[in-house]
């Protein structure tokens, strides 16, 4: 017997936040019965299990690396029409959900996959996946200013934790300055506010890492499957931050 979320997000449903919010919605039924508590015990071998009337399929599961353009919401549809990062993914007949988001102007490394537990492990918040990013910001950054941004700085919702920055290339003539960031927290556009608080707002913003897994070689609105190797490493990578004492998480590695 299995948890019905851990179920549906094994399934491809979505990922396994996503499909609590589905059972508690009233959006599923176990054999003809209105499920909404979560933790229910459910056998997918045996027990029908239907979401918005439709029962659940079990699928193979799927790992893609999408190098995500500019201008693409990170969704699987959008009610306005815009183009969202699905639309990318020619040939790929399993549906599949975006793990994390990258904001509609930031380009870069976007994982996908049907795999609802792989998603969680990874985007959780105790596991501290490092991200890194080249972010191109207006002025030329003096070094005390680096030194900000890698003790952290203060945001509206609170103090970020330390990251590990650096340049990447400078452009006196346009007045512009790339700098290569690593973050170990998911806060929402948390890049573009970190460089505002410090008065250098971001022109454009790459994800070129995400953990152990590099964007080097895959041309901009182009995917691939990840080897299982990169799976593994991943996987690997989210359980060991996770198991990190409380005191030394948030601090830079």
């Amino acid at each position: 017997m299995e948890r019905l979320q851990k179920v549906l997000a094994q399934a491809g449903i979505a990922s396994r936040r996503k499909c609590e919010e589905y059972i508690t919605s009233g959006r599923v039924m176990v054999n003809d019965v209105l499920v909404t508590e979560l933790g229910t015990k459910v056998d997918p071998t045996v027990d029908v299990i239907l979401v918005d009337g439709r029962p659940i399929r079990s699928q193979s599961k799927i790992y893609l690396m999408l190098n995500k353009p500019k201008g693409v919401i990170t969704s699987a549809k959008d009610p306005e029409g815009r183009k969202v990062v699905t639309d990318f993914l020619p040939g790929v007949k399993e549906r599949v959900y975006p793990v994390g988001r990258l904001d509609y102007d930031t380009e870069g490394l976007l994982i996908l996959t049907n795999d609802g537990e792989f998603a969680n492990l990874l985007t959780h918040p105790k596991h501290h996946i490092p991200r890194t990013y080249h972010a191109t910001v207006k002025g030329n950054i003096h070094g005390n200013v680096l030194d900000k941004l890698k003790a952290g700085v203060k945001l509206e919702d609170g103090m970020t934790a330390p990251a590990e920055v650096d340049y990447h290339d400078i452009n006196p003539d346009k007045n512009e300055t790339v700098v290569t960031i690593t973050i170990f927290e998911g806060r929402n556009r948390q890049v573009r506010r970190m460089f505002e608080a410090v008065n250098h707002p971001v022109i454009r913003l790459k994800r070129v890492m995400f953990g152990s897994l590099g964007l080097t070689g895959l041309p901009r609105g182009k995917y691939r499957k990840l080897l299982p190797a990169e799976v593994k490493a991943l996987r690997e990578e989210a359980l060991a931050a996770a198991a990190e004492p409380k005191s030394s998480q948030n601090v830079q590695k």
